[in-house]
This record gives C-alpha cells, structure tokens and sequence, in this order.
C-alpha cells in the first residue's frame, strides 16, 4: 500500500517537472520582448483610452511612438502639449507642437426656434433616428437630441439642455478626445481651436436647403445670403453651396459677418459685449451772464 503511494506521488512529481520544463521551454522559444521604452511612455500617458490619438489604447499608442522614427504627425490630444513634450524627452524624438482644441456643435436649432412636425416613438438613440427616419422637425441636417454624443463622453464634458434639446459642451472639461464627433451621425460637431480665453465664431448651421426652406424649418438657418462672405476682410468665409462656412485658422474674429448674418446664425462666444456707441451730443449755446448781449441798434 505504501509502495503504490510512492510510486504515485513520484509520477506526479515527474509529470510536474515534465510539465514546468515543457512551459520553460516554450515562454522561451515564443517569448516576445518588449521595449522597456513602451512601458516608460505608456506611464505618462493620462490612460484615457478614448482613441482619440488614432490608436485603441494608451498602450497601443505608446508603441507606436516607441517604433516610429517620425512622431511629429502623432498627438496625445488628452495629455496635449506637455504630455507630449515628455514623451519627446523620453525618446530624444521631436513632436510638434498643436493648437488645443474643444467641440463645437454646429447646431442652434433648438425647440424653440426648429418646431416638431413630428412624433417619433422608436428606440431613443441618435444612431437610430438617423437610420430610420429624419427626424422630428424639417430640418433633414440638425441636431437630433437623443444625446449619443452624451453618452459617449468620458470626461462630463457635455450634457443635454432640457429647454433646447440640444447637447451642452463644457470647453473646460473637453479634452479634444473627438468621441463626440465620432459618434454624432449627423456630423454636426466639429474640433476647432480654443484660441485665447476660448473666442470663437462659427456658423452655427448645416443646413444645405435652399433659403426659404432652411428659414422654414429653423428660424436660425443659414440662408445663404453671402453677406458674410462679402464683409469678411479676410476671405474667412466661404460659401458651400447655400451654406457658409468660416475657416478657424483664417478668422482674426473680427466680428463683422455676425454683424450682418440676418438670421442670427453665426456664433460668437465669450466675447465681451460690443461697446454701444453713443450718438453726437447735440450742440447747446453757452450764455455768459456777465457779458451783455449786443442789441441791434434803432434808429431814433
């Protein structure tokens, strides 16, 4: 009885060791080595994983900037510029440096001013409306509002405006992660730079109807009227078709296409309130008490 205990116990013994030099054998042959460089990028890396580099992790991105000679076009939009700047230090590679950026919504076109023509009462996903129908309003190019972009937000960057219908961005928490923009299926957001104390404008509209069917649906729509263009002394706006459009790097916000845009849809933000200018005073004689006022002289 002992015997066969033995035995046994020495037969696993064996087949362990077997087992554990097989394994050895193996991790060796297929053993993969990595970078130590990856883990060290990876570290400073805000772990976000939002994809907003291109890549679909943090990990993955590290190392893609380990292995690629040419890292200027590669950008953490997350960490920015100074996360950047370590991982040049860390790698002696030269990155370059980006403007930051936040998401505007191209859209206006609240419930107040883009009336319901209809009721849908499907599933409450953007993704959906977009597939199976165009929408409650006229508006075949506006914002939906089941908020996909929302939901997608990582950083609570964003949330739904209960008066307007409309997604809300909060440009101090936006990270440039472009998640929102991704997931919007009307493409009705868009990455623009912050520029100084985050000024910014932009025609809030995509509508691409013709001027009175834009008007129709939105009292806010681009009608296409050129005005803007025409005014902008820095050939800042173009027009697309009915629809104008203002080019973030060629605008000096100066403010005069919202000036002249009749339906309000250009949109200027954090901008000081313009100065009204005060009319002429009008001109008022001053009379001297002390001095005697001449007479026409009479013939006696």
């Amino acid at each position: 009885m002992s015997d066969s205990i033995i035995y046994s116990v020495l037969l696993l013994a064996s087949l362990g060791t077997i087992a554990a030099i097989v394994l050895y054998i193996v991790s060796k042959k297929f053993y993969v080595y990595e970078d130590p460089l990856i883990g060290k990028v990876d570290d400073i890396l805000p772990a976000a994983n939002c994809g907003g580099c291109g890549s679909p992790g943090c990990k993955a991105f590290a190392e893609k900037l380990v292995t690629t000679d040419d890292i200027s076009e590669l950008f953490c939009p997350v960490g920015g510029n100074d996360v950047m700047k370590q991982v040049s230090e860390i790698l002696g590679k030269e990155v370059a440096e980006k403007d930051p950026t936040v998401a505007v919504l191209l859209c206006q076109g609240g419930c107040d001013v883009r009336p319901k023509t209809t009721l849908y009462q499907g599933p409450r996903t953007c993704a959906i409306s977009a597939m199976v129908y165009g929408g409650e309003t006229d508006c075949q190019y506006g914002c939906l509002g089941d908020g996909d972009c929302v939901a997608v937000c990582d950083f609570d960057a964003m949330y739904m405006d209960e008066n307007t219908g409309l997604p809300v961005i909060d440009t101090d928490k936006c990270t440039s992660c472009e998640a929102c923009v991704k997931a919007c299926p009307r493409d009705i957001i868009e990455m623009r730079p912050r520029n100084k104390r985050d000024l910014k404008i932009f025609v809030g509209c995509l509508n691409q109807d013709k001027a009175g069917i834009a008007k129709k649906a939105c009292d806010v729509a681009c009608i296409g009227c050129s005005k803007c263009e025409d005014i902008c002394p820095k050939d800042a706006v173009v027009m697309i078709g009915n629809l104008a459009y203002i080019d973030p790097i060629a605008c000096t916000l100066c403010r005069k296409c919202v000036e002249v845009c009749p339906t309000h849809s250009i949109i200027e933000t954090n901008f000081p309130p313009k100065k009204v200018k005060k009319p002429e005073a009008e001109k008022v004689a001053v009379v001297n008490p002390n001095v005697e006022s001449e007479k026409p002289k009479t013939d006696a």
